[in-house]
């Protein structure tokens, strides 16, 4: 399918079965506990909470090289400032990366 026109922005909200809108809280309770439980997590702490989810969000699309600017705007932030201070992790992937760039660039030195 094809659209024609100019891209909007809209508002989404998330309904349950019974067409209540999706809280927080109650996917907190209905889905992400029940699917921490399945994957043997009994006691959920912070670390697998929903703001880590949020983090890892984050993190992806940083490592994915997604700007801040962008991502400030994805997470709600009015500031690219408190992103870049709050939500740049180290990923694993990071430092091979890192070294990937590193040799590129004295690859290119050397041709």
């Amino acid at each position: 399918m094809h659209h024609e026109g100019k891209p909007v922005t809209v508002n989404l909200l998330m309904v349950d079965q019974d067409g209540q809108a999706f809280r927080r809280g109650k996917f907190r309770t209905g889905v992400w506990l029940p699917a921490l439980k399945r994957a043997g997590i009994t006691e959920s702490t912070r670390e697998d909470g929903m703001h880590a989810l949020r983090h890892l969000y984050a993190s992806v699309l940083l490592d994915a090289g997604e700007s801040i600017k962008a991502l400030s705007a994805y997470l709600g932030h009015s500031d690219p400032g408190f992103t870049l201070r709050v939500y740049t992790h180290l990923l694993p992937t990071s430092h091979e990366r890192t070294r990937k760039a590193v040799d590129a660039f004295f690859d290119g030195l050397a041709a």
